[in-house]
């Protein structure tokens, strides 16, 4: 009989401790969404790009096709281990590109772009140098953690030519200061066909990367002081307007208190803000992840000031 139990039973269990499968979200333009459940990460060489629509296009590496791109405004644009904007990368640059389907189930909407800097100083890899064929400029190298314990590739070529620069202690070094076993990193762009990793930058140590790196935060940070932080507007109830600040505008909003004074505008298409900017002071302010919520209560209305639409955020 206890069998006979178990065998009635069985199916039942089964049943129950299947898995549910989770909803794959979808991106809704005015929300900060990014279905990683759903998405492409794709190497690519940038191959041009349109600066006021935020849309470009890239070569899937290795092959000859060229996938559109258009920049979601929250989209994360980074540069040099640090944020950056659309116009900070260079035409042929090769970079991840994390794209999603847009509402006609093409894969065009793109929530980030990360160049081979960024990418390997976020994983903590290197390109240890394996051997320097010092007459073509060509070194080979395996891609890797410090003490690599974790190997990603091997038998990688990283090309050089008369308009590459190297770098070591933050100062201008030649290819000859590069000796078998060091780590390198690098920024590379592609040649127009098949998979080059052509060297703009080569780093022969941290502290040039982070030299860059530095550079590379003054100029966001300046940005963010000239053309404001960008966010989602949430909410408008009379002169109380509620935001979402995108993830870049992260030192922004780590500033913001209760009381402190602002500015805020309506923003275009090209996120650059329209019209007279409104006077205002933050009534709330909190973190929810990367993102910040801001809640201002203004002294007059902004114009062009509306739900889901992209806005500016100066503080005073």
């Amino acid at each position: 009989m206890k069998i006979l139990l178990l065998v009635l039973l069985c199916p039942l269990a089964l049943l129950a401790v299947e898995p549910v499968a989770k909803p794959i979200r979808k991106i809704n333009p005015g929300e900060v969404i990014v279905p990683t459940e759903a998405m492409r990460r794709i190497w690519g060489e940038l191959v041009s790009m349109d600066l006021p629509s935020r849309s470009g296009v890239f070569r899937k590496e290795g092959t000859d096709e060229l996938m559109t791109f258009k920049v979601l405004p929250y989209a994360e644009l980074l540069h040099h281990a640090a944020f950056g904007d659309l116009q900070d990368f260079r035409v042929g640059e090769r970079a991840i590109f994390r794209m999603h389907e847009d509402a006609t189930g093409t894969w065009t909407w793109l929530t980030y772009i990360q160049d081979e800097m960024n990418m390997m100083n976020g994983h903590k890899e290197f390109f240890h140098v394996d051997a320097i064929d010092a007459a073509s400029g060509k070194i080979t190298c395996t891609q890797g953690s410090a003490d690599k314990s974790y190997i990603r590739e091997k038998g990688i070529t990283l090309e050089t030519e008369t308009a590459t620069r190297y770098w070591k202690d933050g100062k201008a070094a030649a290819l000859a200061d590069i000796k078998v076993g060091d780590k390198l990193r690098t920024q590379t762009h592609g040649m127009g066909k098949g998979k080059v990793r052509m060297c703009w930058e080569v780093f022969l140590d941290e502290a040039s990367l982070l030299k860059f790196q530095a550079t590379q935060r003054a100029v966001h940070a300046k940005r963010m002081t000239e053309e404001g932080a960008p966010g989602y507007v949430d909410k408008v109830t009379g002169l109380q307007v509620e935001l979402t600040l995108f993830q870049e505008s992260g030192d922004v909003g780590r500033q913001l208190r209760e009381g402190s004074l602002i500015r805020l505008a309506g923003a275009g298409q090209d996120r650059k803000a329209m019209g007279e900017s409104a006077a205002g002071k933050v009534k709330a302010v909190k973190f929810a992840g990367n993102l910040c919520k801001v809640t201002v209560e203004l002294e007059q209305a902004a114009t062009a000031l509306s739900p889901k639409q992209v806005a500016r955020l100066w503080i005073k």
